[in-house]
């Protein structure tokens, strides 16, 4: 059955799957090519009528995940320039004023959609949410730093999304004061942004950050992947000379220019960057929360087998090049020494990626919640039987959404279901009133640990790991 609902800008018609009423691909703003390229996120002109709103809109212009990463996180290519649109799944439309939750993906800043099948937002919707999710500018296109275009204008994009849930959500019957935003990886990145954003006050109540840590870089830091593509494009490094590129050809200079970085080994990559402006001067010391936001946030417990084991970078790592990366990375001795004595059988790989979780984003986290009025912490620690990637990154994702099938490439055919329920409840509970089910963040730093077959709170995990840290 179809349906249709009046925004602000228009009439939009969606249809009920399964009892739940589901609208997808809304523009929230201008598309961002022609004269709105390399620009903040441009007001939409009102039409008139009734637009559809049944298929998923264009995804941002990207490439795949390069091999073998492909194969465990297929990507949505959808073409067309209407790439700044997002997804309603609401339980009904009637003045209900319930609980919203705004997904914000992950891809380090250069992959993703809205569209994946493992975010499908029915589960939310069941359990008496409102849940959207939203496409944003990626790569070169949202978060290139140019001297002559706005900076973070994927960020950019994400607010004006806010700002249409803001508006508009009451109309899908949702709570415009009851809004939490929550994101993996990239999206958690995004969220801890906004946390620091002026220009974000007051759009959300609660945010929820999955794998993602509170990490700002310098413009200077943020523009060294565009003076690599402008030097193999033969363009000068301005918005202008880029814009005049054929976006294919972009977007394989763009692939070329990353393929050596990655989240936790570095190198060459897109970030939300110190601007002064959207993101404020002081953000990349420290970020600290507005008392009024609660927070949930955690990491799962081997982040690193995602981009180590798949890749065989476990494997390769013996004692020379792991005393290498640890001189890279700075990792001073004392730190080094202690992880390997409290594994005494693991390998210089397994050792290396525990380190790395651990400095880039585990105990990150932990900061951030020290910094915040109110606070729960949480890890993922369910191992996946699949290509051996264990408690690995992005994991969490199918159980948070209760969409295990559509998660069977990272958790395999027999994930188990209990946990998904009790994670996704916990998830829903954190959106209606702030308690998730455990204790707050405190001096005890309780720790919601989620596993198979059971859960449980543990206070201080690896306590003398993380400490070193600080």
């Amino acid at each position: 059955m179809e349906i249709v609902v009046s925004t602000r800008l228009g009439g939009v018609r969606g249809r009920v799957e399964e009892g739940i009423a589901v609208f997808r691909g809304i523009p929230y703003a201008a598309a961002p090519f022609g004269k709105h390229r390399f620009a903040e996120p441009a007001a939409l002109e009102p039409w008139e009528g009734v637009r559809d709103a049944l298929e998923f809109g264009p995804t941002a212009p990207k490439r795949p995940y390069r091999p073998p990463l492909d194969e465990l996180i297929p990507e949505e290519d959808i073409p067309g320039d209407e790439c700044l649109n997002l997804n309603v799944w609401t339980p009904a439309l009637d003045d209900g004023r319930r609980p919203v939750m705004v997904w914000i993906h992950g891809g380090s800043f250069r992959n993703g959609s809205s569209g994946f099948p493992l975010y499908d937002g029915r589960a939310f919707a069941r359990d008496g949410v409102v849940l959207v999710s939203l496409n944003y500018r990626l790569g070169v296109e949202g978060f290139g730093v140019f001297p002559d275009a706005p900076d973070n204008r994927g960020l950019l994009d994400q607010i004006a999304a806010l700002e249409w849930v803001r508006d508009n959500i009451a109309s899908f019957g949702g709570d415009p004061g009851n809004v939490t935003v929550f994101g993996e990886s990239a999206g958690g990145i995004s969220i801890a942004a906004l946390l620091a954003s002026p220009r974000a006050r007051g759009l959300f109540k609660r945010a929820a950050m999955q794998s993602g840590p509170p990490q700002i870089m310098t413009r200077d830091e943020g523009a060294a992947i565009v003076k690599l593509m402008a030097e193999s494009l033969g363009v000068p490094p301005t918005a202008e000379a880029f814009a005049s590129v054929d976006r294919e050809r972009l977007l394989d200079a763009q692939a070329e220019a990353s393929a050596k970085g990655s989240p936790l080994g570095g190198g060459p990559g897109f970030f939300i960057v110190e601007d002064g402006q959207v993101v404020p001067s002081g953000a990349r010391e420290g970020i600290a929360p507005p008392e009024d936001v609660a927070l949930l946030l955690g990491t799962n417990r081997e982040e690193y087998r995602l981009w180590f084991v798949p890749t065989g970078v476990v494997d390769r790592i013996n004692r020379l090049t792991f005393r290498l990366a640890l001189l890279k990375f700075r990792v001073p001795g004392r730190i080094a020494r202690l992880y390997r004595a409290n594994r005494p059988d693991a390998a210089p790989g397994e050792v290396l990626g525990e380190i790395a979780t651990d400095m880039l984003l585990r105990a990150p986290a932990h900061r951030l919640a020290d910094a915040a009025a109110r606070a729960h912490v949480y890890e993922f620690a369910w191992r996946s039987p699949v290509r051996d990637l264990g408690a690995c990154h992005a994991l969490e994702i199918g159980f948070v959404f209760d969409t295990l099938a559509a998660g069977e490439q990272l958790a395999g055919p027999d994930a188990p279901q209990p946990l998904a329920d009790a994670v996704h409840r916990a998830w829903v509970a954190f959106a209606a009133h702030g308690d998730p089910g455990w204790p707050l963040w405190d001096e005890t730093r309780p720790v919601m640990t989620f596993d198979h077959p059971e859960s449980r709170v543990v206070p201080a995990p690896r306590h003398d790991e993380l400490q070193a840290w600080s």
